[in-house]
C-alpha cells in the first residue's frame, strides 16, 4: 500500500474492461483536502491529452487526485482525445463531488486507440467505492501494462514523523526527458506546491532520467508527487533539516521504483548499470551515460555475456560529447579493459583479465565505467540488456 503509506491518501484499482485480459486497469489516487501536487512530463512533442490536461491543471489550479486507466493511452487522437479526456475526468470527479479542476489524468497503452469513455462511465462509481486507506496495492496493479509485477516503495523520515510513499509502471518505450514512465510519489508532509515542484526537480527528475530500455520517449511520461499535510506541524521550509530529511527519503523511494523499473524491463536479463565520471560538466556525462546504456551493441553484448570495451568505446565516440579518445578508460566490473583508449591485448586472447571480466557478466546487475578525462563532471544511466524477448514482447504488442 505504498502510495498510501503517508497519512491522507486514500485509493483504489478496478477493473473496468480497458484491458482484453481482464486484469485491473482503472486506478484512483486521492488526497485529502488541502492536497498539493508537482509534475513532470514528457518532452515528446508528441504528447498524449492526459498529459496536456494535467499540464494545464496543475498551473491553473490545485489538484489533489489522479485517475490513471491502462490499455489506451490516448495519444495520436487529436482534439477527439483532448475532449475524451475530459469527459472521463469528469465523469470520476462527480462520483467524487470534486471539481473537475481537483482531478489529473494519466493513461497508458496503445497509441492511437480512442478512449473507450463508456468504460469510464461505469467504471467511475465502482472506482469511488473501493477508495480507501489500504488501496494503495490494487492502484499499483491497476496501471501495470507489460509489467511482469508492480513497482512500490516507501521510506519515514522518522525525526520529522512524516513518510514517503510510491509506485510506478514502465518497462518498455523508456528514454526519458524530464520525467519517465507513469509514476506517484505521495507525503504527508506540509510542503508549498511551489516548493514540492523543486523537491521533484531535484530528487526525481534526475534518477528517473538516468533510465534507458530501448531509447524511445514515451507519449505519456508523467511523474506526480503529492503532499497531502496530513503529518500536520509548519510548511517544510528549503534548507531546513526537515527539508533534508524530506529530500532523501523522496529520493529513496525514487531510488527503489528506479531500481525495480530497470530490473522488470522488457525482456531484460541483466540491469545494466553506467557510470561516467571525468566530463568538464555533468550534463555532458550523463549524455555519455545514457548513449552507452542506450547502445544496441552494448545491450546486445551485456545480453550474450561478452564485456566488449570496443561497443562501449564507440558509443562514447558516438555521444556527440567532445572526447579525447587517448584518455578514455572502460571498466567492466572492476577489470579494466580499455586504457587511454586502446583495448587491453588481454581481452582478445581470453587471459585472466577477460575471463575476470565475463564473470561479472554473469551477476544481476552489470556494471559498466567510464572514465573521459580529469574533470568533476560525473553522472550514471540505468539500463538493461537487449534480449529475443524484448523483439517478441513489442512485435505482439497490439495482438
Amino acid at each position: 500500500m505504498s502510495v498510501t503509506y503517508p497519512a491522507g491518501f486514500t485509493a483504489s484499482g478496478v477493473t473496468a474492461g480497458f484491458k482484453p485480459s481482464g486484469l485491473p486497469d482503472l486506478g484512483l489516487l486521492v488526497g485529502a483536502p488541502g492536497t498539493v501536487a508537482a509534475g513532470l512530463f514528457t518532452s515528446n512533442r508528441v504528447s498524449a491529452a492526459p498529459v496536456r490536461l494535467s499540464r494545464v491543471r496543475l498551473a491553473a489550479a490545485g489538484p489533489r487526485a489522479v485517475v490513471v486507466n491502462s490499455g489506451q493511452a490516448n495519444a495520436a487522437t487529436g482534439s477527439a482525445g483532448d475532449a475524451d479526456a475530459l469527459t472521463s475526468t469528469a465523469f470520476v470527479s462527480l462520483a467524487m463531488g470534486l471539481d473537475p479542476d481537483d482531478l489529473l489524468q494519466c493513461s497508458t497503452g496503445v497509441i492511437g486507440e480512442p478512449l473507450h469513455l463508456d468504460l469510464f462511465e461505469d467504471g467511475a462509481a465502482k472506482l469511488v467505492a473501493s477508495l480507501g486507506p489500504r488501496g494503495g496495492d490494487a492502484f499499483a496493479r491497476s496501471i501495470m501494462t507489460t509489467d511482469t509485477v508492480d513497482k512500490q516503495a516507501q521510506a519515514d523520515a522518522p525525526d520529522e514523523g512524516f513518510r514517503v510513499g510510491g509506485c510506478a509502471k514502465g518497462v518498455g518505450m523508456i528514454a526519458p526527458d524530464l520525467a519517465t514512465m507513469l509514476a506517484f510519489v505521495t507525503t504527508d508532509a506540509v510542503v508549498p506546491a511551489r516548493d514540492l515542484h523543486r523537491i521533484a526537480q531535484e530528487q526525481l527528475a534526475s534518477r528517473f532520467n538516468a533510465l534507458t530500455v530501448d531509447g524511445c520517449t514515451s507519449t505519456n511520461d508523467s511523474v506526480l508527487l503529492f503532499a497531502s499535510g496530513a503529518a500536520g506541524g509548519a510548511p517544510v521550509a528549503p534548507g531546513s533539516a526537515a527539508w533534508v530529511h524530506l529530500s532523501e527519503a523522496v529520493a529513496k523511494v525514487g531510488e527503489s521504483l528506479l531500481r525495480q523499473l530497470a530490473a522488470d524491463a522488457e525482456g531484460g536479463t541483466h540491469v545494466l548499470i553506467v557510470e561516467v565520471t571525468g566530463t568538464g560538466a555533468d550534463q555532458d556525462a550523463r549524455v555519455i551515460a545514457k548513449a552507452v546504456a542506450g547502445s544496441p551493441l552494448v545491450k546486445t553484448a551485456v545480453f550474450g555475456g561478452d564485456p566488449n570495451p570496443g561497443r562501449v568505446l564507440q558509443a562514447v565516440g558516438a555521444s556527440g560529447i567532445p572526447v579525447d579518445p587517448d584518455r578514455l578508460d572502460v571498466w567492466f566490473g572492476e577489470t579494466q579493459l580499455a586504457a587511454g583508449g586502446i583495448i587491453a591485448p588481454d581481452y582478445f586472447t581470453g587471459g585472466e583479465v577477460a575471463e575476470t571480466a565475463r564473470s561479472h557478466m554473469h551477476d544481476p546487475d552489470v556494471h559498466i565505467r567510464v572514465r573521459v578525462g580529469d574533470g568533476r563532471g560525473k553522472s550514471r544511466a540505468l539500463g538493461c540488456d537487449l534480449s529475443y524477448d524484448y523483439v517478441r514482447i513489442n512485435g505482439e504488442y497490439t495482438t
